[in-house]
């Protein structure tokens, strides 16, 4: 099990990510068009960099929604490989079975 600190930060920056979400996506339109002038371009750049660092999409970690793990995460499930297998095994999860020989 992870630390609750660490689920509840990455929490917190999920939340923040869809806080600001509209206006870094307005601030980059601006930062990537070519036909605005430099001046209104750095502005932008200026801006985008006195946004907290947390509020980029970047700075969120995947992590199991049972555990809290942040390595060896499957996306499709939401669950890292322990708590796959364990489900698995336990038939919990529809249409997959652990493979036995």
């Amino acid at each position: 099990m992870a630390k609750t600190s660490s689920i509840e930060k990455n929490k917190r920056r999920r939340k923040m990510t869809d806080q600001y979400k509209t206006k870094r996506g307005a601030l980059k339109d601006i930062i990537h068009d070519r036909s605005q002038p430099i001046e209104v371009r750095f502005a932008a750049q200026m801006k985008l960099s006195e946004m907290p660092r947390n509020s980029s999409k970047v700075r969120i970690r995947n992590r199991c929604e049972l555990t809290g793990r942040p390595r060896a995460f499957y996306r499709k499930m939401k669950l890292c490989r322990n708590q796959l297998r364990e489900l698995a095994s336990q038939g919990l999860i529809p249409g997959m079975t652990k493979s036995s020989w």
